[in-house]
C-alpha cells in the first residue's frame, strides 16, 4: 500500500511545492498585504461563513429528510440534492444566474416586489457558495443517520416523546461528530468557490471578488500576486481544516 499512498500523496504536495518553488519569498509579505487582497480575504471569510451557517440551517433537516422518508422517489431527490457535487460550477452559476436574475422567474418577482437585484451582489456570493458546499453537509449528515439507524428514535417515540422532541434529544447528538465535519467541509468548499461565483455574482471589488476570484484577476497581469494569493489561499483552508477539524475524524487513531 505504500506506493500507491506516497503516489496519491505526492499529487496533493507536489504542486503546492510547486508553487512554493514559482513563489519569490521574500516578497511575498508586500505582495499579499495589499488593500484588494485584504478585502478579497474579509469578504471570503465572510461570505463563507454565512454560507456555512445557510447550509447547517437548511441542509440539517434536508438530510434528515432523505435519511428517514420511505416515499417513493426518494432516490431521485437525492440525486438531484447531490448534483453540485458533479455539476461543473460555472453550469451552477448559470442555473442561479437564469433563476435569480432580472429575467428569471424567480428573479423577475423579487425585482418587482423589492425593487433589487440579487445577481452581481455579495448576497449573490453567499447564494452561490450554499449551493455548491450544502451537498457535503448533507452527504455528511445522511451518512451518519443512515449508519445509525433509527431504533433509538422509534424507542423514544414509544415513549410518547413528540417529534421535535425526538429530533432534539435523540436525532441531533447523534448527528453532532457529522455535523462538525460537514460544517468544515462546506466552509473550506464555499472558501475556494470560484465558477459559480464568477458567473452569478460576478467580480466587482469590495462586492463579490472573494479571494480565488482575486488570484484569477492578478493571474491576468501579475503572476507573481497571483502566486503569493494562491498561498495564502492555501494556509488560510489548512488552518480552517486543521483547527475546526472535529476529533472524531480521528476517533480510530486515539
Amino acid at each position: 500500500m505504500g506506493i500507491p499512498a506516497t503516489l496519491a500523496l505526492a499529487l496533493v504536495v507536489l504542486p503546492v511545492v510547486g508553487l512554493l518553488v514559482r513563489s519569490d519569498l521574500t516578497r511575498l509579505p508586500s505582495l499579499v498585504a495589499t488593500p484588494s487582497s485584504w478585502h478579497a480575504l474579509r469578504l471570503s471569510l465572510l461570505t463563507a461563513a454565512l454560507s456555512t451557517l445557510a447550509c447547517v440551517l437548511l441542509g440539517v433537516p434536508l438530510a434528515v429528510v432523505l435519511a428517514r422518508a420511505r416515499f417513493r422517489g426518494v432516490r431521485l431527490l437525492r440525486s438531484i440534492v447531490l448534483l453540485p457535487l458533479v455539476l461543473p460550477p460555472v453550469v451552477g452559476g448559470l442555473a442561479l444566474l437564469y433563476l435569480l436574475g432580472r429575467k428569471g422567474f424567480l428573479g423577475a418577482l423579487i425585482t418587482a416586489l423589492t425593487g433589487e437585484s440579487v445577481p452581481f451582489t455579495t448576497t449573490a456570493v453567499v447564494i452561490a457558495q450554499t449551493f455548491v458546499a450544502m451537498p457535503f453537509l448533507v452527504v455528511s449528515l445522511e451518512g451518519a443517520l443512515r449508519g445509525s439507524g433509527d431504533r433509538y428514535e422509534q424507542v423514544a417515540a414509544t415513549l410518547g416523546a413528540r417529534p421535535w422532541t425526538v429530533f432534539r434529544r435523540v436525532t441531533l447528538p447523534l448527528l453532532l461528530p457529522a455535523l462538525g465535519s460537514g460544517v468544515v467541509l462546506s466552509f473550506a468548499r464555499a472558501l475556494g468557490e470560484f465558477g459559480a461565483t464568477i458567473t452569478f455574482a460576478g467580480s466587482l471589488e469590495d462586492v463579490t471578488r472573494t479571494l480565488p476570484l482575486e488570484v484569477y484577476t492578478q493571474a491576468e497581469v501579475d503572476i507573481d500576486s497571483a502566486v503569493a494569493l494562491s498561498l495564502l489561499l492555501i494556509v488560510v483552508a489548512v488552518i480552517v481544516i486543521a483547527v475546526a477539524r472535529p476529533r472524531s475524524w480521528e476517533g480510530g487513531l486515539r
